[in-house]
This record gives C-alpha cells, structure tokens and sequence, in this order.
C-alpha cells in the first residue's frame, strides 16, 4: 500500500550538498535504529565524503580500552621521580604474574637477583621478580616429554668399548694389551736385560774389548812356532800353480828342516840391526827343491816378540826404505847335509824376498840358488827377477820366480793356522 504523506515511518526527501536526493531515517514500524528485541536489525549511520554527520560519530577508543595490559617499567614510558615503581595492572580476570615460567621444561628458571638502583640516577633498576607466596612446589618434567621414566629424572646412556685389532688382525679392546701378552712382554724384557748385564759384567771381569778378538788372533800367531806341527806351517810338498816363469806350474818338495833357533848366527850383521827392534821369539827355516832339483830355495819364519804397532812400524820402514831390496839385507840359506842343498852356501844366493807381517808378530823370508853350488856375482831381488823383461842370470834361470813363489805359499800355510787372512799374498 502506498504511504501517505505525514505518515509514520515516511521519509521526507531532502536535498544534499551534492544536489543528489536522500532521506532521513525514522521509526518505522518498530524497526528503529535504537530499538532492541529479536528480530531487530541494528542499523549503522552510512557516512560519505563530506557529509556533516559524520563529526558527530563517537570516537574510537582509547589505546588502555582495547590494550589493558600494564604500562612498561624501562624506557620513556616508565615513571619518573625517586618514588618506588607502582605494580603494573593486568587485565581483569588474568592470571597473577610468576617469577618462573609456567611452561613446562626439563629444568626450572631461578628468579634473578634484586638489582639496586646507580646512586644520582632518575632511572631506577629493573624490577626484580618477586617469589610467589608459599612454599614452592618442586617442579617435575613432563613425561610425556621426558626420554626416562618418573623415577628416573635422566636417562641413562652407555656407550660400547671400542675395538682395535691385534697382530693376527683379530678385534681386541683398546686402551691396553691383552693380560697374557703383557706378561710375555715383561718376562723378555726382564731377560734381555738379564743377558746384557751378564754379558758386560762378564766382559769386565774378563777384562776383555771390542779389540780382544783382533788381540786374541795377533798372540796365538805368536804362538804357532810351537802349538803347530812343523808338516803344517812347512809342508812336505807344495804346488804352485802358475808360480813360475810364463805362468808355468812349480812343484817344490822340502829337504830339510832346520832345528828351531833364537837367531843367533842366523843373519847377517845389517840384517839383524835391522830386524833388532821387533826382536826374536824363535826362527823356524826348512829347505825345499824344485822338481828337477835344479834350485834350492830356504824358506824361514821369525817369530817376533813385538805388538802390532812395532810390526807396523817395521813394515813402513822396510818399505819406505827399500830394506828388503838391499843386497847387503839379503838372508842366509839354510844348507843341509846330505841332501841337494849341502853346498847352498852365502855365496850361492841369487834371489830373495822379505816381508813384514802386520797382522801378526812373524816376518816371512825366502833365498834361493842353485843347486849345483854355483856362486852369483849379482843377486836380484825377487820383486825385481820376477818382471817381464828381466834380463839379469837369476830372473832368467826363474830363481825370483822360485823364491817368491816358495815364501807366499809358506805364508798361506800359516795364516790357515791363524784364521781366515787379512793379507793376501801374491
């Protein structure tokens, strides 16, 4: 039904700023904007853009209506003024503040300590947390939290031994030996060190070196003249391949053996000044011919009482010298009777060789001649007979050759009574 004019709940048109046709709300039919009850609708103002109405509108509210929680302590927000800092407020209904937390956890936060305020100061210090009245109740983790059961506040982790691997590549424990291993290892050491004080302690009481065993070899060379057969220091028979003229092959058998002297008589007047500083132990000579019993060779071993440096000393010196070179050095023969070498006299000599041994106290000699007692004008020494080209009598009849080769035989038999040689003769 059309609404009649002047009639409740009409709106009356009015003319805004905006020349645009509006209405002003009213009552109508219970349908206020102020009225409540069910089935009402709460009717809002509309605004638009500079319309007048919109400056009656409430305002907002205020920031504490709508955010009730306590105003800060710190910063530009606190109080000011030496008064005491007042308990901020909380919101109706809210729970009263702790000094711990109230969430759950494995372990408890410990209040903090009250700070005191820097003296001259207006900033006054934090608030420290204020305990809750009462005793307080001992605080559990959760166990729905928690890896252990309630009666065990931690769990209990263990963690397995580590393994290593022995010799034999099998796993053993680290950290230490086996027991069994450990005490084979003590019972060696124990006896190495057992056998290394008794080797020294031996050795000290024996009153031997490291030099013993060369000293040991250097006096029982000294002591063959005796200790040795004589079939073993001048044998019956020796070979001496390649010892002659051209590498010819000597054979050489002994005649004669001379009784064992103390050297008097046995050298010239030079030749024992010479020999005088090492001294005379004992001199052992033996005779010896060729296979044809053309020549006859004297073959002699002086056995020294010198040491090792006298020796030496007397080596250089023959050597240097030329002592063994001289003619008025040269040994005497060895002639015995009844035998190819009766008549091998001082002037039969034609070769000869001496040399001084170092490694032991013995100086090996050896003169040869012919055998048919012919006398030499002009001896050469061995050293001297034996070279290619030689042209005197004795290197061409090969008396250097028979001397020379007669004295390192005799030495070879001698250094296999003493050991294994340190010299090895030509």
């Amino acid at each position: 039904m059309p609404r009649r004019t002047g009639e409740a709940g009409a709106a009356a048109p009015t003319a805004g700023r905006d020349g645009r046709r509006s209405s002003s709300t009213a009552p109508d039919g219970g349908r206020d904007g102020d009225a409540t009850g069910p089935g009402t609708r709460t009717r809002y103002p509309r605004f638009r853009l500079g319309d007048s109405r919109s400056a009656d509108a409430a305002p907002p509210p205020s920031p504490s209506a709508r955010f009730p929680d306590a105003a800060p302590t710190v910063g530009r927000d606190a109080p000011r003024g030496g008064g005491a800092a007042q308990a901020p407020s909380r919101r109706p209904g809210a729970p009263a503040q702790t000094p711990t937390e109230t969430t759950a956890r494995l372990r408890p936060i410990p209040a903090a300590p009250e700070a005191e305020t820097p003296a001259g100061t207006d900033v006054p210090a934090p608030r420290a947390a204020v305990p809750p009245s009462g005793p307080a109740a001992p605080r559990t983790p959760d166990p729905a939290l928690s890896w252990s059961t309630p009666h065990d506040p931690r769990p209990l982790v263990s963690f397995g031994e580590p393994e290593g691997y022995d010799g034999l590549a099998r796993p053993r424990p680290l950290g230490g030996r086996p027991r069994p291993q450990a005490v084979a290892a003590a019972v060696c050491l124990v006896l190495g060190v057992g056998l290394l004080t008794g080797a020294v302690t031996g050795s000290w009481l024996a009153g031997d070196s490291g030099d013993d065993g060369a000293r040991s070899a250097y006096t029982e060379a000294g002591d063959l003249w005796h200790s040795v057969p004589v079939d073993q220091l001048f044998p019956p028979t020796l070979l001496g391949k390649g010892a002659g003229p051209g590498g010819a092959d000597r054979t050489w058998t002994r005649v004669a053996v001379a009784p064992d002297d103390d050297c008097a008589g046995a050298f010239d007047r030079l030749l024992a000044k010479a020999l005088d500083p090492v001294g005379c132990s004992r001199l052992l000579r033996a005779t010896y011919t060729d296979a044809t019993q053309s020549y006859v060779t004297t073959v002699g071993l002086l056995f020294t009482k010198a040491d090792a440096a006298a020796m030496t000393a007397l080596a250089d010196r023959f050597e240097k010298q030329g002592l063994g070179r001289r003619e008025d050095l040269m040994p005497l023969p060895y002639a015995a009777k009844d035998t190819v070498a009766a008549g091998f006299g001082a002037p039969q000599r034609a070769s000869w060789t001496v040399s001084v041994l170092t490694d032991a106290p013995v100086v090996v000699y050896a003169v040869s001649g012919w055998a048919d007692g012919r006398t030499v004008d002009e001896p050469e020494p061995a050293e001297e007979a034996v070279e290619s080209g030689a042209a005197s009598a004795p290197a061409q009849a090969g008396l250097g050759h028979e001397a020379k080769g007669l004295a390192d035989r005799v030495e070879r038999a001698l250094r296999k009574n003493i050991g294994t040689p340190t010299e090895h003769p030509s």
